[in-house]
């Protein structure tokens, strides 16, 4: 069995302690956890399955309308890169009609299609990082580096008019891979991303093309990140 404190699961969730105190009790209940003084441990789950898993269970309905209003974008054939966010893996599940070639970091992604015929889908290298269920290091950020992709699909920690950031900073390092190869960069973040910065800096605002996010998002800073030439959509609710 393996213990995290409430302050690492939050760290790694980019969610409040609170919050993070919500997912346990209801992670509980289902046996996958036994809470703690100050945590929680694991009792049969691995520890990225349980990471994972946690944050795709936070703004579970703003995730999914975010991923419907991203596929619109797509176009059948297209070559996209997905990222290992949750938001970015609740894309990639509306995908299969739009036969793309899909290129990814993400096991929970590759695992998604790993029994598909109709999409084809390239792995890339490196080190399996496991509380996040993604491949980092040298070998993935060579494999990202040589290809041209139509489309990167992207999430991230935090979001300011200094730009965007995120907490894993190895994570980062193929992130920027991925904006260099992609013909074009949207992003995908949901309200609780929005006037938070995350430990490490990932781009400037000009260098993404579209924002997807929900209908909770705060107008005051949409308004100021679309003076920056930044094309925002704000994803219908229900």
């Amino acid at each position: 069995m393996e213990f995290a404190s409430l302050a690492e699961l939050a760290d790694l969730t980019c969610a409040s302690i609170s919050t993070v105190r919500r997912d346990l009790t209801v992670l509980e209940s289902q046996g996958a956890i036994k809470r703690t003084h100050g945590g929680a441990r694991l009792l049969n789950m691995k520890s990225d399955e349980f990471v994972f898993d946690l944050r795709l269970s936070q703004q579970k309905q703003e995730k999914e309308a975010i991923a419907k209003a991203c596929v619109e974008l797509i176009q059948p054939g297209q070559s996209i890169i997905i990222d290992a966010g949750t938001t970015a893996y609740c894309v990639a599940k509306l995908l299969e009609d739009k036969l793309p070639q899909i290129v990814t970091n993400s096991l929970p992604v590759a695992n998604l299609f790993a029994s598909n015929s109709s999409v084809e889908v390239v792995l890339t290298g490196g080190v399996i990082y496991p509380r996040l269920g993604v491949l980092v290091g040298p070998l993935a950020y060579e494999s990202i580096s040589h290809i041209n992709a139509d489309i990167a699909i992207m999430g991230a920690g935090g979001i300011t008019l200094d730009g965007i950031t995120n907490s894993h900073g190895l994570v980062v390092e193929i992130q920027r891979a991925m904006i260099k190869s992609a013909h074009k960069v949207i992003m995908c973040m949901d309200h609780s991303k929005f006037g938070r910065k995350s430990i490490s800096p990932l781009c400037k605002i000009d260098e993404i093309d579209v924002l997807i996010t929900d209908w909770l998002a705060p107008k005051e800073l949409i308004v100021e990140l679309e003076k920056l030439g930044l094309h925002i959509i704000i994803a219908k609710q229900g």
